[in-house]
Order: structure tokens, then sequence, then C-alpha cells
């Protein structure tokens, strides 16, 4: 069993992710310019649902570049519990070889300990991505005023990055992703 590592306000475990996932060189020098390029880190909040994967999918399609990295985030209850660290790792190594396979960029990823919107807020601040992306809750507009959201507290909060919140497809929703 890996270390639970604690930092001053959580504790997180970082996801070896699977070896099946070439290490991608550096990439080569601008042509025009001379220098080197640098790919973006963009933070992608994940959990087991269908609009996260949906917001997930988005990000790959319509953000991420070749030499991006994208930081894979879940938010758990306990980083001890060995059922749930499994079934958080299981997520993120399949996201990980997807994001390979679709855009062919790194992935990391870390399962945090805590309340997701503040882990999330607490990550943008930790790696000063371009930008956070996350999915809707899908909570209809009541709900979402009496209970508030993760997506709404990391909007209001997260400074260190822009945050973008993906809307969940409907049901009849035809998709050509």
């Amino acid at each position: 069993m890996e270390t639970v590592m604690e930092d001053e306000e959580y504790n997180y475990r970082e996801v070896v992710l699977p070896s099946l996932i070439p290490i991608v060189a550096e990439p080569g020098l601008e042509r025009e310019t001379g220098e080197r390029r640098r790919g973006r880190d963009i933070v992608i909040a994940v959990d087991h649902g269908p609009k996260s994967k949906h917001a997930f999918d988005w990000a790959l399609i319509h953000l991420v570049r070749l030499a991006d990295t994208i930081h894979l985030v879940h938010a758990v209850s306990s980083v001890r519990n060995e059922v749930v660290y499994e079934t958080s790792q299981g997520l993120m190594e399949k996201l990980a070889v997807e994001a390979f396979e679709v855009a062919m960029v790194r992935s990391t990823a870390r399962i945090i300990e805590g309340d997701a919107g503040k882990v999330i807020c607490k990550e943008a601040e930790r790696l000063k991505p371009a930008a956070v992306v996350m999915g809707t809750r899908g909570r209809s507009l009541i709900q979402s005023v009496l209970q508030g959201s993760v997506s709404e507290y990391c909007f209001h909060n997260c400074k260190a990055a822009p945050v973008i919140i993906v809307p969940g497809k409907e049901a009849g929703d035809v998709s050509l992703i």
C-alpha cells in the first residue's frame, strides 16, 4: 500500500497510471522562433457520474492540445478506505488511457480527501492551470439554490484559473462526440 500524503489542509494519494501509456518526449523546437513549445496544465475534476465523463470528453475534444498535461482530480471522503481508493484508481486509469488514445496528452491523477469544491480549488492554486474543467451536477434551479453545488463553489472561489463548467447532455441529445 502506498503512503497517504498529508498536506497542511488535506490528505491525498497520487495514482500510478498504467505503464502502457508511453512516456511522451518533451516537444521539439518551434521552427520560426527556436523556442521550446510548452504545453498547458489543465485540471479536470472527475467523479463516477455521466456528466463528469461528458465534461472530460468535451475537454479532450475542444480544449487540450498535444503538448498539454491533464491533471485528473477526484475528491473522496477518505483516502484510507481501500475500496473507495481502488474504485477511484480504476476510474483514473481508464480516463488516463482514454486521454492518451484520443488526444495523445500526458495525464497525472490525484485522489484527494475532503470537500470536493475546496480540494479542486486547492489543486488549482497548487498547479496554476490554464483552466479547470468540470461537469454540472444536474440539479434543478431550486435544488441548486437551496443546496449549492461543487461547480458553483468553484466558479466563485477558484481564483487561480478560469473555471469551465460543461453542461450535461440531455437524454435525447444526439452528439457527434
